[in-house]
């Protein structure tokens, strides 16, 4: 089976939602180390029978989830208060009953509270308001954005990633910045304060304290911890 794309249709209900509502309730998907930010992509792959159930009810309505960090371990886990919220924008359903899907992210939030329901998945209000989510943030400065992918190298060099250096200077510093605080494996703590940073340039400058930090630490880059 193909995947399944989008229709406009759904994509100008999804417009609306996000324009309109700034409070909502979203199928919430728990899972540590995995950032989604406003205009990337998070492909994911859907093995766990409640996970199931909530692609197939989103693909059946507006098709949103909200993306958020385990806070611990525990059984259900705590959560962080801040998520992005995701759009299906491709679902690839399997014969065994998995998904392999794609998530567009549309914009941050602040959990509210979280539902009392009856499905197999948690659900949580969100609020969506207080973010600079906005498609215009300022670019880096030319020094940040030399520092930024000079710290990605050494950072790549120790993990012994083989990377495309020259496509990487081909993105603009959105994609880049977003883009290394995706794939990077950083601890939890870390991802998450990546993610609450307020803006592309301090995110950019924490990546590169917690890339550098990493490298340097006992173990080097493969070690376990960044920073908290």
């Amino acid at each position: 089976m193909g995947l399944a794309a989008a229709p406009a249709s759904v994509r100008d209900i999804v417009h609306l939602i996000m324009s309109s509502a700034p409070i909502l309730r979203v199928p919430v998907f728990p899972l540590a180390g995995a950032l989604l930010f406003p205009r990337t992509r998070l492909p994911l792959h859907i093995f766990e029978p409640r996970y199931r159930d909530m692609v197939r009810d989103a693909m059946q309505g507006d098709r949103l989830i909200a993306m958020i960090q385990p806070r611990d371990s525990k059984d259900p886990p705590g959560l962080f208060e801040i998520g992005c919220l995701g759009h299906i924008a491709d679902c690839e359903p399997l014969e065994d009953g998995r998904f392999n899907i794609e998530l567009e992210g549309l914009g941050r939030f602040r959990v509210t509270r979280e539902a009392e329901v009856e499905t197999s998945y948690r659900q949580v209000e969100v609020d969506r308001t207080g973010f600079a989510d906005a498609e215009d943030d300022e670019p880096l400065a030319l020094v940040q954005r030399a520092e930024l992918e000079q710290e990605a190298r050494r950072y790549a060099d120790a993990l012994g990633y083989g990377v495309n250096w020259e496509a990487v200077s081909r993105l603009d510093d959105e994609a880049l910045v977003n883009g290394i605080a995706q794939i990077a494996p950083l601890d939890v703590g870390s991802k998450q304060a990546l993610l609450e940073a307020d803006g592309l340039a301090p995110r950019a400058d924490l990546l590169v304290q917690f890339m550098q930090f990493q490298r340097m630490a006992p173990g080097g880059a493969d070690g376990p911890e960044t920073m908290q």
